[in-house]
């Protein structure tokens, strides 16, 4: 695939160098110290590979985690690949998706992006940019294969191939391999051994875990020869000279290496108590900037990792089981172990460090008033009540028992060794919370079982079917722990149960939820076994006041949960197409948080279709003010899923700062699936997300595998015109908005909770026209009786009371304290702070620092309200928030923010 020349790969596009189509990293074995003096992780990474085998095989559907050579559906299989491992002796390596020229090597240095000169940490080219070289230019030659590495802001100082035929476990696997291999030269011992590894059975995992962790304590090969190593911006290449293809390259590289205080995908910064922390923070670039790897989603992997932190610290990771600390020696550092048996892409790799502390699952009995009087969640108590005491902010679970369950048995990683943790992990009795369980049994399946690679799956245990909510654990810090212990631990367990009850069995055994630094680009991050859920989901001031509420929290819970389905278990094969995974998302959301409510049918329809308009207004805002090329959920096009020769593409805009803050792919997929559900009825189409989870969980896939099966699962659809192409023209492959959805948004716009909303409207309308301008304040206000009303409802309201062009002071400040607006949850205080933007209502900034300051993952476009009114005073507003946060903000928002501000 070629890349487009009207891109800018660094504006635009991201290039994802590895030649995954030569070579592939099937484990990653990760030997990490965090350093927060330097604001650097050190340490190594060795890769344990297995080149392509030259024979493609393309599975029926989808895309295997263990099968990587196929392709998953007819398109593909005419798309004008040259054939997986199909090698050539050339003089040129140049990979075509990225544009890198291998080829320019002599006594000069190589000069990939401009003249370079060499300086002690390596190469410094023309533009300023460092770049790490080993002797690559005398040591190899045209006809070397280049293994290829994703790879970014990294300081790599050696690049080595490991001796493994030096462990001792590896001894009795080399005399079976030498017995087998008598007369047979062309594979090298080393070569066999790890290949006679990476074939192991799943039911050996932990064996094989064993083997490959011992594997890197083994020395570098003392054979003469060396590995020569180059890195420029987006990549780290490796030669051996003499190689010529990947079946004769290494099969077992470590790489030493440092992170940079400035790399893009790890966040070091402070948490809410001011207590240094650094995360993972799921960037554009992935995982790049924390280890050497292979980023296209093809690439799967098994992993395992030690890390080294300071002992106050906590190291969260998405790990299959909780990690024990263990100490390292006399040093004042802890080691903690993880792994994951499930190959992943290695986007997902997942890593905090800080000093939070888990929360407690028992409340205190002076907060356990109330816990059924707020099961319907979204509801808030009426307008002008008193002050509920602190004992109100208890959540809505009902009957809800959690059980702590301490010093329970854990595996630490490192083979076999058990060891006995002191850590909590919460397992909730739900039976007498009389969620529905949907029975499933009388389905027709088709015989669907597994048909991913092996690996121990869940979904073929007979423990994991039965297991309705997975052990969990959440952690905050100190300053946040009693809003975490309200507001998320007791919401876990239903919103896990009512997911369970949707999709069927957990796709990951364990679950940490942290609540992360205030600088944290968005509402929630879901990654294997670990959620990164933002501040602003929690509640937003004193929680005795009774006024938040735990719709956005339990609304965000059930949208990253939903992800363990589709976004990681089952995942997009071409990273443009992320409807795939935020718009089931966002449908999926809905679905789980009415039935953690225990909403009943009326009322999950009518709170369906007042959410469903809310995304509506959301999506005509912004489309009006997107390039229609950012509007399109398939960019790609009839090229989708389609690589280079190596393996290597771009993911189209996804370095465009503009796109980082759209909406389009969350909510244009989440009404394509409404759509869809409307065809062929909305249980049915439930009953189907299970179907489609059995057949395709570990796999990767594009659109055409889900709306295929939809359309062989209901026939019904072709005779309604509903075609793949017809569904790929409305919906997949045009900007815009289909005929359906305006058509669908008028029906939603005059449902009950709308209606309400509309009549609450026009009380404030007249009643700001009854104090006007130019009347005579009256000593008391009218007396006028409003609604009670949800937040999604108070959501709306405040929306069309921004399209009036006027209301008077009075107005705003009764408005405020009829529904206590600064005290409501994020999503109903940043209308709130639009509406004081617009009107100026100077009594209220303080909201808005306040918004800002606490809730930068929903702020970014309220700096260019406060700038665009061109009044001194709330530009002031504008800089002096920007000054306060900026060390801590998100890159790519901060980018943002600085041009509409400075």
């Amino acid at each position: 695939m070629e890349q487009d020349r009207n891109l800018n790969p660094d504006t635009d596009d991201l290039p994802l160098c590895a030649n995954t189509n030569h070579i592939l990293v099937r484990h990653y074995v990760l030997d990490l110290t965090v350093h927060f003096d330097r604001k650097v992780v050190s340490g190594s990474v060795v890769l344990f590979l297995q080149p392509c085998s030259g024979v493609m095989t393309r599975p029926q559907d989808g895309f295997e985690f263990g099968a990587r050579e196929g392709e998953s559906t007819q398109e593909a299989e005419k798309s004008q690949h040259a054939p997986l491992c199909s090698f050539q002796e050339v003089n040129t390596i140049k990979d075509r998706a990225t544009d890198l020229d291998l080829t320019r090597v002599g006594t000069a240095a190589v000069d990939l992006e401009g003249p370079a000169i060499k300086n002690r940490e390596g190469l410094v080219n023309a533009t300023g940019e460092n770049i790490q070289s080993s002797h690559w230019c005398g040591n190899t030659c045209d006809s070397d294969f280049t293994l290829v590495l994703d790879c970014c802001d990294l300081a790599v100082s050696k690049v080595e191939e490991v001796d493994v035929t030096s462990v001792p476990a590896m001894s009795s696997h080399l005399a079976e391999i030498s017995s087998e291999r008598t007369g047979d030269s062309s594979v090298s011992p080393q070569a066999a051994l790890i290949q006679n590894v990476i074939s192991m059975p799943s039911s050996q995992w932990r064996q094989q875990h064993q083997l490959f962790s011992q594997c890197t304590r083994a020395p570098g090969v003392q054979d003469g020869s060396s590995l020569d190593f180059y890195t420029d911006r987006w990549s780290l290449q490796v030669r051996k000279r003499g190689i010529s293809s990947p079946q004769e390259f290494p099969r077992v590289l470590r790489i030493c290496y440092e992170t940079r205080p400035t790399g893009g995908s790890v966040r070091w910064t402070k948490d809410q108590d001011n207590r240094v922390c650094v995360y993972t923070a799921g960037s554009p670039i992935n995982n790049r900037a924390l280890f050497p790897c292979q980023e296209p989603p093809v690439a799967m992997s098994t992993w395992q990792a030690t890390v080294r932190a300071p002992s106050e610290c906590v190291v969260l990771m998405s790990g299959e089981e909780q990690a024990v600390p263990i100490g390292d020696g006399d040093t004042c550092f802890l080691i903690w172990n993880y792994y994951v048996t499930m190959p992943m892409p290695a986007s997902t790799f997942t890593l905090a460090v800080g000093h939070w502390l888990q929360v407690s699952a028992e409340i205190p009995p002076a907060l356990e008033k109330e816990l059924k009087d707020r099961m319907d969640c979204g509801k808030r108590p009426k307008p002008g009540a008193e002050a509920r005491t602190e004992a109100g902010l208890v959540s809505s679970l009902g009957s809800s028992t959690t059980e702590v369950v301490k010093d329970s048995t854990v595996q630490t990683g490192s083979g076999d060794q058990t060891t006995r943790s002191d850590s909590a992990l919460c397992y909730s009795s739900l039976e007498d919370e009389r969620l529905p369980v949907t029975d499933y049994s009388g389905m027709v399946d088709d015989g669907i079982s597994c048909s991913h690679g092996d690996y121990p799956c869940r979904f073929t245990e007979q423990s994991a079917g039965s297991q309705r909510v997975i052990p969990h654990r959440v952690f905050a810090p100190v300053s946040l722990l009693q809003k975490a212990q309200i507001g998320v631990l007791p919401l876990l367990p239903r919103c896990l149960a009512a997911a369970n009850a949707v999709l069927g069995v957990h796709p990951f055994p364990r679950l940490d939820v942290l609540i992360v630094p205030a600088g944290f680009s968005s509402l929630g991050m879901a990654s294997p076994h670990i959620i990164f859920l933002s501040q602003s989901v929690l509640y937003a001031e004193n929680p005795g006041s009774g006024e938040g509420t735990l719709s956005l929290c339990g609304s965000r819970l059930c949208h990253e949960i939903a992800h363990s389905w589709f976004g990681l278990v089952i995942g997009a094969r071409d990273w443009t197409e992320e409807w795939i995974s935020e718009g089931f998302a966002t449908y999926l959301e809905d679905i789980i948080w009415a039935l953690a409510q225990q909403l009943s049918l009326q009322e999950t329809a009518e709170q369906s279709d007042l959410k469903a308009l809310l995304r509506w207004r959301r999506l005509c805002d912004e489309l009006q003010n997107s390039e229609e090329e950012l509007q399109i959920l398939r960019p790609n096009m009839e090229n989708t899923g389609q690589v280079s020769e190596s393996g290597s593409s771009t993911v189209k805009h996804a370095l465009n700062p503009d796109k980082s803050f759209m909406q389009v792919h969350y909510l244009k997929g989440y009404f394509l699936l409404r759509f869809l559900a409307s065809q062929v009825g909305e249980q049915q189409f439930s009953e189907f997300f299970r179907l489609f989870v059995k057949k395709y969980h570990g796999q990767l896939i594009l659109s055409q595998d889900f709306l295929r099966m939809l359309l062989i699962t209901f026939p019904d659809m072709a005779r309604k015109g509903l075609t793949l192409s017809a569904i790929y023209a409305d919906w997949l492959d045009r900007p815009g908005i289909p005929k359906w959805l305006y058509e669908r948004s008028a029906v939603w716009s005059q449902a009950r909770l709308v209606e309400e909303v509309k009549a609450e409207v026009v009380k404030w309308i007249l009643l700001s026209q009854s104090q006007g301008k130019g009347r005579k304040r009256k000593r008391m206000e009218p007396k006028v009786n409003y609604k009670e009303v949800t937040s999604d409802q108070l959501v709306m309201l405040l929306e069309l009371l921004l399209e009036e062009a006027d209301l008077s002071m009075a107005t705003i400040r009764t408005l405020q304290r009829t529904y206590n607006l600064q005290n409501q949850d994020a999503e109903v205080r940043h209308r709130w702070c639009e509406l004081v933007v617009k009107h100026g209502y100077t009594q209220a900034y303080g909201d808005v620092k306040h918004f800002l300051v606490h809730d930068q993952a929903m702020g970014v476009y309220l700096y260019g309200e406060l700038m665009v009114q061109e009044d001194p005073k709330q530009q002031t507003v504008a800089r002096r928030c920007l000054s306060l946060v900026s060390e801590e903000m998100d890159q790519s928002a901060r980018k943002v923010v600085e041009e509409m501000v400075l």
